[in-house]
């Protein structure tokens, strides 16, 4: 996991500290690093330092100083560890298209919680198979895609006009008699 940048900044009188030594390196290399608590436990973990040329990425140049904890583990470099942690990045991202689909419901039914959820997950998997097999550009060495021609919002947002155009005709009930007032 990413280590957070913590402790005393390099221009302080008594220098750096805590994980910020690590974040302020330009090169990549390994470390430990021991946590303390506030009741006084301590806990050791090692950590990987993978440094990184930005080469105009985000409009940035210069060097990127990644900083990873990790514990248990016996990696063979810093760029598998930066790979693998990578990985994770597209977990994270399919929760987060999770949530921007699910419905919101107050109640407290366990199985049309989680049929909510399963649709929401159908619907990210749609969206998925959509860029994969329809918007891909064919090239020589694999596809490319382009997640920018059908983002997932504008996707819900046309499913969801669509369903209320769908839905229009029972939307208004006509009346047999006036309504009396």
């Amino acid at each position: 996991m990413p280590a957070p940048c913590k402790g005393r900044r390099a221009d302080h009188p008594k220098g750096p500290s805590g994980t910020r030594v690590f974040h302020l390196r330009q090169r990549s290399g390994w470390g430990r690093y021991t946590l303390t608590a506030s009741d006084g436990r301590k806990a050791t973990v090692s950590l990987c330092v993978k440094c990184r040329n930005y080469r105009g990425q985000w409009q940035r140049h210069g060097r990127q100083t990644l900083v990873y904890a990790y514990w248990g583990l016996s990696p063979s470099s810093g760029q598998w560890v930066y790979e693998t942690y990578r990985l994770r990045f597209g977990i994270e991202t399919t929760y987060r298209q999770l949530r921007e689909a699910r419905i919101r419901t107050c109640t407290r039914e366990p199985l049309l919680r989680l049929f909510y959820v399963g649709v929401a997950l159908l619907l990210r998997n749609v969206w998925v198979w959509l860029h994969w097999e329809v918007l891909a550009h064919p090239r020589r060495g694999g596809r490319r895609i382009d997640l920018n021609q059908l983002p997932f919002r504008m996707m819900l947002s046309w499913i969801q006009q669509l369903v209320e155009a769908l839905l229009l005709p029972w939307d208004a009930i006509e009346a047999q008699r006036p309504m009396p007032i």
